[in-house]
């Protein structure tokens, strides 16, 4: 069972869902040049974004803060 995090504003909401919603918000040259990270700058995918970022925690790290400065200020 899960328990509710008010705190926690990532609770509940996909790797998956946070990459999609960046690449519609910022398209993948925008998110390259937040965030530098080949998977957005050679030949992207939700998919190889995904497999990356599960690995990669510092980059996963400044995925969900961007996420956050992007849609969650306040």
């Amino acid at each position: 069972m899960t328990s509710y995090q008010p705190n926690n504003h990532l609770h509940g909401i996909t790797l998956q869902t946070i990459v999609t919603r960046l690449v519609e918000h910022y398209g993948w040259e925008g998110l390259h040049e937040r965030i530098r990270v080949n998977c957005f700058a050679n030949e992207p995918s939700i998919k190889s974004s995904l497999k990356f970022l599960r690995k990669t925690q510092w980059a996963r790290d400044k995925v969900e803060a961007l996420y956050l400065k992007t849609f969650h200020q306040g």
